[in-house]
């Protein structure tokens, strides 16, 4: 697979110094749950980023309840973090590869290809008995410089100007219950973007909570073979982000981020919301 690496890789090469490994634990309404997990044990030399500290920007009146975080500041917690254009990172999380992939896409959204998915997360990681630290990391502190592919993601006006458009596609990657509008426990409205279809982001994975290989991910999304554009979202743009690696490893292109999805659409008293299937 392209974007994913599994454990037994993970622990041949973590000491490599071309290597850093990134936690990215985070539980959604309890903030400092992630980073208390970090203290307590993480896989050694990894680095800790923090989905709404790190990864994320403050939250406004629209954009999102986890905004795209300031490029500027981003980059510069990622060179202390010892990234830079030569290095390979591999993030993990124990939430099936969300937050994980979270990193994934900023790195590539700010031109960094080299960067990697622990397959199972630090749960297939334990099992396996690999070591475990609760050592905090000391990174070689470096430049990171980014060089942002805007093409990658899209705003509130942009889905709607695509609403209708024959060739485009939106990709609803929230629970159905959700979707469908008969429940919505974090936002203030509930139901979808008019239109657009449910893949629940973790059908990308098996029963183990491991990925599936790419023939079954190309299997999953073969109706969306011939769209022109394929623009996903989620609650917040985080859970969007394993849909979007799971296309890419399907081989579809042209697959793009709405990085406020549903929190930001309903953020605009005018925006359509539908509710049930379409």
């Amino acid at each position: 697979m392209k974007h994913i690496v599994s454990a037994n890789w993970l622990f041949e090469h973590r000491t490599d110094d071309s290597v850093v490994i990134a936690d990215c634990r985070f539980q959604l309404g309890n903030g400092g749950a992630g980073r208390a997990s970090y203290d307590e044990g993480h896989i050694p030399g990894a680095v800790y980023l923090d989905l709404e500290k790190d990864l994320s920007g403050p939250v406004a009146a629209h954009g999102g309840r986890h905004p795209l975080p300031n490029i500027a500041e981003l980059a510069d917690k990622l060179g202390r973090a010892g990234i830079d254009a030569s290095k390979t990172v591999v993030a993990y999380d124990d939430q099936g590869g969300a937050m994980a992939s979270r990193l994934w896409w900023l790195l590539r959204y700010l031109g960094h290809d080299n960067v990697y998915v622990l397959d199972g997360g630090y749960a297939v990681w334990k099992a396996a008995g690999y070591p475990v630290s609760d050592e905090p990391a000391s990174p070689a502190e470096t430049i990171f410089k980014p060089d942002v592919r805007p093409e990658m993601v899209v705003n509130v006006e942009q889905v709607k100007e695509r609403m209708n458009r024959p060739g485009a596609v939106l990709i609803d990657s929230r629970e159905r219950k959700r979707y469908l509008g008969e429940e919505e426990p974090i936002d203030p409205v509930a139901g979808h973007i008019p239109g657009a279809q449910n893949m629940f982001w973790k059908e990308a994975l098996n029963e183990a909570g491991l990925w599936k290989d790419s023939d079954a991910l190309a299997a999953r999304f073969a109706g969306l073979t011939d769209a022109e554009e394929i623009i996903v979202y989620c609650g917040s743009g985080v859970t969007a982000c394993p849909n979007v690696l799971a296309m890419d490893e399907a081989g579809l292109r042209n697959v793009k981020l709405y990085a406020g999805s549903w929190s930001d659409w309903v953020s605009y008293k005018d925006n359509p919301v539908a509710t049930g299937e379409e």
